[in-house]
Protein backbone atom coordinates (compact mmCIF):
# COMPACT_ATOMS: atom_id res chain seq x y z
CA UNK A 1 0.00 0.00 0.00
CA UNK A 2 1.31 3.47 -0.90
CA UNK A 3 1.92 6.18 1.66
CA UNK A 4 -0.64 8.32 -0.16
CA UNK A 5 -3.30 5.67 0.34
CA UNK A 6 -2.46 5.38 4.05
CA UNK A 7 -2.67 9.16 4.37
CA UNK A 8 -6.08 9.22 2.69
CA UNK A 9 -7.67 6.30 4.53
CA UNK A 10 -6.46 7.32 8.00
CA UNK A 11 -6.73 11.10 7.62
CA UNK A 12 -8.56 11.66 10.93
CA UNK A 13 -6.29 9.57 13.22
CA UNK A 14 -3.24 10.90 11.35
CA UNK A 15 -4.21 14.45 12.31
CA UNK A 16 -4.99 13.38 15.86
CA UNK A 17 -1.62 11.74 16.43
CA UNK A 18 0.15 14.69 14.80
CA UNK A 19 -1.52 17.04 17.31
CA UNK A 20 -0.32 14.83 20.17
CA UNK A 21 3.18 15.06 18.71
CA UNK A 22 3.02 18.86 18.60
CA UNK A 23 2.23 18.94 22.31
CA UNK A 24 4.91 16.51 23.50
CA UNK A 25 7.59 17.94 21.22
CA UNK A 26 7.16 21.44 22.61
CA UNK A 27 6.89 20.16 26.16
CA UNK A 28 10.07 18.08 25.88
CA UNK A 29 12.15 20.99 24.58
CA UNK A 30 10.89 23.30 27.34
CA UNK A 31 11.32 20.82 30.22
CA UNK A 32 14.44 22.58 31.58
CA UNK A 33 12.64 25.96 31.55
CA UNK A 34 9.42 24.57 33.06
CA UNK A 35 11.37 22.72 35.75
CA UNK A 36 13.37 25.83 36.63
CA UNK A 37 10.18 27.92 36.69
CA UNK A 38 8.62 25.83 39.46
CA UNK A 39 12.00 25.42 41.22
CA UNK A 40 11.64 21.65 41.53
CA UNK A 41 14.47 19.14 42.14
CA UNK A 42 14.68 16.08 39.88
CA UNK A 43 12.76 13.69 42.13
CA UNK A 44 9.95 16.15 42.94
CA UNK A 45 9.59 17.11 39.29
CA UNK A 46 9.40 13.45 38.31
CA UNK A 47 6.79 12.70 40.96
CA UNK A 48 4.65 15.65 39.86
CA UNK A 49 4.78 14.38 36.28
CA UNK A 50 3.50 11.05 37.57
CA UNK A 51 0.15 12.74 38.18
CA UNK A 52 -0.39 12.66 34.43
CA UNK A 53 -0.83 8.90 34.79
CA UNK A 54 -3.91 9.44 36.96
CA UNK A 55 -5.64 11.51 34.30
CA UNK A 56 -4.34 9.28 31.51
CA UNK A 57 -5.54 5.99 32.96
CA UNK A 58 -8.95 7.47 33.75
CA UNK A 59 -9.34 8.73 30.19
CA UNK A 60 -8.30 5.38 28.71
CA UNK A 61 -10.73 3.46 30.90
CA UNK A 62 -13.58 5.65 29.67
CA UNK A 63 -12.38 6.03 26.08
CA UNK A 64 -14.31 3.09 24.49
CA UNK A 65 -17.61 4.42 25.85
CA UNK A 66 -16.83 8.07 25.12
CA UNK A 67 -15.71 7.41 21.55
CA UNK A 68 -18.64 5.09 20.86
CA UNK A 69 -21.05 7.75 22.17
CA UNK A 70 -19.49 10.59 20.18
CA UNK A 71 -19.09 8.51 17.02
CA UNK A 72 -17.73 10.55 14.10
CA UNK A 73 -17.25 13.57 16.41
CA UNK A 74 -15.02 11.76 18.90
CA UNK A 75 -11.59 12.69 17.60
CA UNK A 76 -12.19 16.37 16.91
CA UNK A 77 -13.84 16.90 20.31
CA UNK A 78 -10.83 15.25 21.95
CA UNK A 79 -8.61 17.42 19.73
CA UNK A 80 -10.16 20.59 21.14
CA UNK A 81 -9.50 19.35 24.67
CA UNK A 82 -5.85 18.82 23.73
CA UNK A 83 -5.60 22.42 22.46
CA UNK A 84 -6.72 23.63 25.89
CA UNK A 85 -4.11 21.38 27.54
CA UNK A 86 -1.26 23.52 26.17
CA UNK A 87 -2.07 26.10 28.83
CA UNK A 88 -1.95 23.79 31.84
CA UNK A 89 1.78 23.13 32.44
CA UNK A 90 2.90 26.72 31.75
CA UNK A 91 0.20 28.26 33.95
CA UNK A 92 1.03 26.05 36.96
CA UNK A 93 2.46 27.63 40.09
CA UNK A 94 4.63 25.50 42.35
CA UNK A 95 5.14 21.76 42.37
CA UNK A 96 1.59 21.00 43.58
CA UNK A 97 0.02 23.12 40.86
CA UNK A 98 2.23 21.45 38.29
CA UNK A 99 1.03 18.04 39.49
CA UNK A 100 -2.61 19.05 38.97
CA UNK A 101 -1.75 20.48 35.56
CA UNK A 102 -0.11 17.23 34.49
CA UNK A 103 -3.15 15.21 35.59
CA UNK A 104 -5.27 17.33 33.23
CA UNK A 105 -2.66 16.99 30.49
CA UNK A 106 -2.66 13.21 30.91
CA UNK A 107 -6.44 13.01 30.52
CA UNK A 108 -6.53 15.27 27.45
CA UNK A 109 -3.62 13.66 25.62
CA UNK A 110 -4.68 10.09 26.41
CA UNK A 111 -8.26 10.47 25.23
CA UNK A 112 -7.13 11.69 21.81
CA UNK A 113 -4.24 9.22 21.56
CA UNK A 114 -6.18 6.09 22.48
CA UNK A 115 -9.17 7.23 20.42
CA UNK A 116 -6.95 7.45 17.34
CA UNK A 117 -5.39 4.03 17.98
CA UNK A 118 -8.75 2.33 18.51
CA UNK A 119 -10.00 3.72 15.21
CA UNK A 120 -6.83 2.71 13.41
CA UNK A 121 -7.27 -0.89 14.57
CA UNK A 122 -10.82 -0.96 13.23
CA UNK A 123 -9.70 0.67 9.96
CA UNK A 124 -6.93 -1.90 9.45
CA UNK A 125 -9.49 -4.68 9.59
CA UNK A 126 -12.10 -2.95 7.43
CA UNK A 127 -9.72 -1.87 4.69
CA UNK A 128 -7.33 -4.83 5.05
CA UNK A 129 -4.41 -2.40 5.17
CA UNK A 130 -1.54 -1.85 7.60
CA UNK A 131 -1.95 1.74 8.84
CA UNK A 132 -0.43 1.89 12.31
CA UNK A 133 3.19 2.64 11.43
CA UNK A 134 2.32 5.39 8.96
CA UNK A 135 -0.06 7.09 11.38
CA UNK A 136 2.43 6.90 14.24
CA UNK A 137 5.03 8.39 11.91
CA UNK A 138 2.82 11.49 11.78
CA UNK A 139 3.17 11.75 15.56
CA UNK A 140 6.94 11.41 15.32
CA UNK A 141 7.42 14.02 12.59
CA UNK A 142 5.12 16.44 14.39
CA UNK A 143 7.02 15.78 17.61
CA UNK A 144 10.37 16.42 15.90
CA UNK A 145 9.17 19.61 14.20
CA UNK A 146 7.63 20.92 17.39
CA UNK A 147 10.75 20.10 19.43
CA UNK A 148 12.97 21.81 16.87
CA UNK A 149 10.85 24.97 16.74
CA UNK A 150 10.53 25.05 20.52
CA UNK A 151 14.30 24.60 20.94
CA UNK A 152 14.95 27.54 18.63
CA UNK A 153 12.34 29.65 20.42
CA UNK A 154 13.88 28.79 23.79
CA UNK A 155 17.37 29.62 22.51
CA UNK A 156 15.98 32.98 21.35
CA UNK A 157 14.67 33.64 24.86
CA UNK A 158 10.93 33.20 24.26
CA UNK A 159 9.05 32.31 27.44
CA UNK A 160 7.27 28.98 27.83
CA UNK A 161 3.74 30.54 27.89
CA UNK A 162 4.38 32.42 24.64
CA UNK A 163 5.87 29.38 22.92
CA UNK A 164 3.03 27.10 24.03
CA UNK A 165 0.47 29.59 22.74
CA UNK A 166 2.06 29.37 19.28
CA UNK A 167 2.11 25.55 19.42
CA UNK A 168 -1.53 25.47 20.55
CA UNK A 169 -2.45 27.41 17.41
CA UNK A 170 -0.72 24.77 15.29
CA UNK A 171 -2.64 22.01 17.08
CA UNK A 172 -5.89 23.90 16.50
CA UNK A 173 -5.28 23.83 12.74
CA UNK A 174 -5.14 20.02 12.96
CA UNK A 175 -8.58 19.71 14.60
CA UNK A 176 -10.83 20.06 11.50
CA UNK A 177 -9.21 17.09 9.67
CA UNK A 178 -10.06 14.92 12.68
CA UNK A 179 -13.72 14.87 11.66
CA UNK A 180 -14.88 11.53 10.28
CA UNK A 181 -17.80 10.48 8.11
CA UNK A 182 -21.14 10.59 9.87
CA UNK A 183 -21.71 6.89 9.22
CA UNK A 184 -18.60 5.90 11.23
CA UNK A 185 -19.29 2.91 13.47
CA UNK A 186 -17.09 1.25 16.11
CA UNK A 187 -16.47 -2.50 16.34
CA UNK A 188 -19.15 -5.01 15.39
CA UNK A 189 -21.12 -6.81 18.07
CA UNK A 190 -19.83 -10.18 19.25
CA UNK A 191 -21.13 -13.11 17.20
CA UNK A 192 -23.99 -14.95 18.86
CA UNK A 193 -22.81 -17.73 21.15
CA UNK A 194 -19.20 -16.52 21.23
CA UNK A 195 -17.02 -16.36 24.31
CA UNK A 196 -17.49 -12.79 25.53
CA UNK A 197 -14.62 -12.87 28.05
CA UNK A 198 -11.81 -10.40 27.49
CA UNK A 199 -8.64 -11.94 25.94
CA UNK A 200 -6.38 -11.08 28.86
CA UNK A 201 -3.38 -13.11 27.68
CA UNK A 202 -2.73 -11.11 24.48
CA UNK A 203 -3.70 -7.90 26.28
CA UNK A 204 -1.13 -8.50 29.06
CA UNK A 205 1.71 -9.29 26.63
CA UNK A 206 0.92 -6.27 24.49
CA UNK A 207 0.66 -4.07 27.58
CA UNK A 208 4.14 -5.16 28.69
CA UNK A 209 5.66 -4.27 25.30
CA UNK A 210 3.85 -0.93 25.29
CA UNK A 211 5.00 -0.18 28.84
CA UNK A 212 8.66 -0.78 28.00
CA UNK A 213 8.40 1.19 24.76
CA UNK A 214 6.72 4.16 26.39
CA UNK A 215 9.15 4.20 29.33
CA UNK A 216 12.05 4.22 26.86
CA UNK A 217 10.51 6.82 24.57
CA UNK A 218 9.33 9.33 27.14
CA UNK A 219 12.37 8.92 29.36
CA UNK A 220 14.44 9.91 26.34
CA UNK A 221 12.07 12.76 25.46
CA UNK A 222 12.08 14.12 28.99
CA UNK A 223 15.61 13.52 30.27
CA UNK A 224 17.81 13.54 27.16
CA UNK A 225 17.82 17.35 27.02
CA UNK A 226 18.99 17.57 30.63
CA UNK A 227 21.56 14.80 30.04
CA UNK A 228 23.02 16.68 27.08
CA UNK A 229 23.10 20.04 28.84
CA UNK A 230 23.89 19.02 32.43
CA UNK A 231 25.89 15.79 32.25
CA UNK A 232 27.72 16.50 28.99
CA UNK A 233 27.97 20.31 29.20
CA UNK A 234 25.88 21.22 26.16
CA UNK A 235 24.81 24.85 25.68
CA UNK A 236 21.38 26.04 26.85
CA UNK A 237 18.78 25.10 24.25
CA UNK A 238 21.02 22.53 22.56
CA UNK A 239 19.56 19.77 24.71
CA UNK A 240 16.38 20.06 22.66
CA UNK A 241 18.22 18.53 19.71
CA UNK A 242 18.02 15.19 21.52
CA UNK A 243 14.21 15.10 21.31
CA UNK A 244 14.46 16.39 17.72
CA UNK A 245 16.69 13.44 16.77
CA UNK A 246 14.31 11.06 18.55
CA UNK A 247 11.28 12.36 16.69
CA UNK A 248 12.92 12.37 13.27
CA UNK A 249 14.39 8.89 13.49
CA UNK A 250 11.15 7.51 14.89
CA UNK A 251 9.25 9.11 12.04
CA UNK A 252 11.47 7.70 9.31
CA UNK A 253 11.71 4.40 11.15
CA UNK A 254 7.94 4.08 11.15
CA UNK A 255 7.70 4.87 7.46
CA UNK A 256 10.32 2.19 6.84
CA UNK A 257 8.41 -0.14 9.15
CA UNK A 258 5.32 0.30 7.00
CA UNK A 259 7.30 -1.45 4.25
CA UNK A 260 9.52 -3.77 6.32
CA UNK A 261 6.54 -5.38 8.07
CA UNK A 262 5.63 -7.07 4.78
CA UNK A 263 8.97 -8.89 4.68
CA UNK A 264 9.83 -9.49 8.33
CA UNK A 265 6.32 -9.71 9.69
CA UNK A 266 5.29 -7.42 12.52
CA UNK A 267 6.67 -9.74 15.21
CA UNK A 268 10.08 -10.01 13.57
CA UNK A 269 10.16 -6.28 13.00
CA UNK A 270 9.54 -5.60 16.69
CA UNK A 271 12.24 -8.00 17.85
CA UNK A 272 14.99 -6.61 15.62
CA UNK A 273 13.98 -3.06 16.45
CA UNK A 274 14.33 -3.81 20.16
CA UNK A 275 17.95 -4.86 19.58
CA UNK A 276 18.67 -1.54 17.83
CA UNK A 277 17.03 0.31 20.73
CA UNK A 278 19.30 -1.43 23.24
CA UNK A 279 22.34 -0.27 21.29
CA UNK A 280 21.01 3.30 21.16
CA UNK A 281 20.38 3.48 24.91
CA UNK A 282 23.90 2.16 25.55
CA UNK A 283 25.41 4.87 23.31
CA UNK A 284 23.51 7.59 25.22
CA UNK A 285 24.68 6.20 28.55
CA UNK A 286 28.33 6.04 27.51
CA UNK A 287 28.44 9.19 25.32
CA UNK A 288 31.47 11.44 26.00
CA UNK A 289 30.08 14.46 24.10
CA UNK A 290 26.65 15.99 23.31
CA UNK A 291 26.99 15.04 19.63
CA UNK A 292 27.50 11.35 20.44
CA UNK A 293 24.52 11.47 22.81
CA UNK A 294 22.32 12.92 20.06
CA UNK A 295 23.51 10.11 17.77
CA UNK A 296 22.52 7.58 20.44
CA UNK A 297 19.10 9.21 20.81
CA UNK A 298 18.58 8.84 17.07
CA UNK A 299 19.58 5.18 17.20
CA UNK A 300 17.20 4.57 20.10
CA UNK A 301 14.48 6.32 18.12
CA UNK A 302 14.95 3.87 15.26
CA UNK A 303 14.75 1.04 17.74
CA UNK A 304 11.51 2.01 19.47
CA UNK A 305 9.86 3.45 16.35
CA UNK A 306 7.79 0.43 15.35
CA UNK A 307 7.22 -1.33 18.66
CA UNK A 308 4.06 0.51 19.69
CA UNK A 309 2.22 0.61 16.33
CA UNK A 310 3.26 -2.94 15.40
CA UNK A 311 2.26 -4.28 18.84
CA UNK A 312 -1.16 -2.70 18.29
CA UNK A 313 -1.48 -4.48 14.95
CA UNK A 314 -0.39 -7.81 16.48
CA UNK A 315 -2.97 -7.46 19.24
CA UNK A 316 -5.65 -6.74 16.63
CA UNK A 317 -4.80 -10.07 14.99
CA UNK A 318 -4.88 -12.02 18.25
CA UNK A 319 -8.42 -11.00 19.26
CA UNK A 320 -11.83 -11.15 17.59
CA UNK A 321 -12.92 -8.14 15.51
CA UNK A 322 -15.54 -7.12 18.07
CA UNK A 323 -12.89 -7.09 20.82
CA UNK A 324 -10.35 -4.81 19.17
CA UNK A 325 -11.25 -1.42 20.65
CA UNK A 326 -11.67 -2.75 24.18
CA UNK A 327 -8.50 -4.88 23.96
CA UNK A 328 -6.40 -1.94 22.76
CA UNK A 329 -7.91 0.34 25.38
CA UNK A 330 -7.10 -2.10 28.20
CA UNK A 331 -3.57 -2.81 26.91
CA UNK A 332 -2.92 0.93 26.72
CA UNK A 333 -4.33 1.52 30.21
CA UNK A 334 -1.43 -0.53 31.54
CA UNK A 335 1.17 0.10 28.86
CA UNK A 336 0.71 3.86 28.56
CA UNK A 337 1.43 4.30 32.25
CA UNK A 338 5.03 3.84 31.14
CA UNK A 339 4.75 7.11 29.21
CA UNK A 340 3.86 8.90 32.44
CA UNK A 341 5.61 6.83 35.09
CA UNK A 342 8.86 6.36 33.16
CA UNK A 343 10.16 9.93 33.50
CA UNK A 344 9.06 10.00 37.14
CA UNK A 345 10.77 6.76 38.10
CA UNK A 346 13.84 7.68 36.09
CA UNK A 347 13.90 11.01 37.92
CA UNK A 348 14.47 9.12 41.14
CA UNK A 349 17.35 7.21 39.53
CA UNK A 350 18.73 10.43 38.06
CA UNK A 351 18.82 12.13 41.46
CA UNK A 352 20.57 9.24 43.20
CA UNK A 353 22.67 7.58 40.50
CA UNK A 354 22.89 10.07 37.63
CA UNK A 355 21.46 10.24 34.12
CA UNK A 356 23.94 7.76 32.65
CA UNK A 357 22.45 5.02 34.83
CA UNK A 358 18.99 6.06 33.63
CA UNK A 359 19.85 5.09 30.08
CA UNK A 360 21.54 1.84 31.16
CA UNK A 361 18.19 0.97 32.79
CA UNK A 362 16.40 1.79 29.53
CA UNK A 363 18.71 -0.58 27.62
CA UNK A 364 17.96 -3.46 30.00
CA UNK A 365 14.21 -2.89 29.71
CA UNK A 366 14.28 -2.82 25.90
CA UNK A 367 16.07 -6.17 25.85
CA UNK A 368 13.01 -7.72 27.57
CA UNK A 369 10.85 -7.07 24.48
CA UNK A 370 12.40 -10.01 22.60
CA UNK A 371 11.07 -12.79 24.87
CA UNK A 372 7.69 -11.05 25.05
CA UNK A 373 7.34 -11.16 21.25
CA UNK A 374 8.31 -14.84 21.24
CA UNK A 375 5.49 -15.50 23.72
CA UNK A 376 3.03 -13.69 21.45
CA UNK A 377 4.15 -15.77 18.46
CA UNK A 378 3.58 -18.92 20.49
CA UNK A 379 0.13 -17.66 21.43
CA UNK A 380 -0.72 -17.15 17.78
CA UNK A 381 -0.11 -20.80 16.94
CA UNK A 382 0.22 -21.11 13.19
CA UNK A 383 -1.11 -17.64 12.42
CA UNK A 384 1.26 -15.19 10.74
CA UNK A 385 2.22 -12.22 12.91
Amino acid sequence: MSFAEAARIARAPNAALAAVGVFWGGFSAYVPAIKAGIEAPDAAFGLAMMMSAVGGITAMALAPRIMARLGANGLWVAGLLLVLAFAYPVAARGIAGFGVAMALVGASVSLLDIGANMRLSVMEARFDRHLMNFSHAMFSFAFAGSALVASLLRSAGLSAPAAFALLAAVALVLVPPMRQRRDWQPDEAAPEGSDIRNPWGPIAMTAAILFISFVSENTTETWSALHIERTLGGAAGHGGFGPVALGLTMGFGRLAGQVAARRLGEAGLVMWSAVVGVLGAAVIALAPTPAIAVLGVGLLGLGVAVTVPSANSILGKLVRPDQRSLAISRAWMVGFTGFFLGPSLMGLIAQTEGLRVVFVTVAVMLAAIVPLVLLMKARAGGRQL
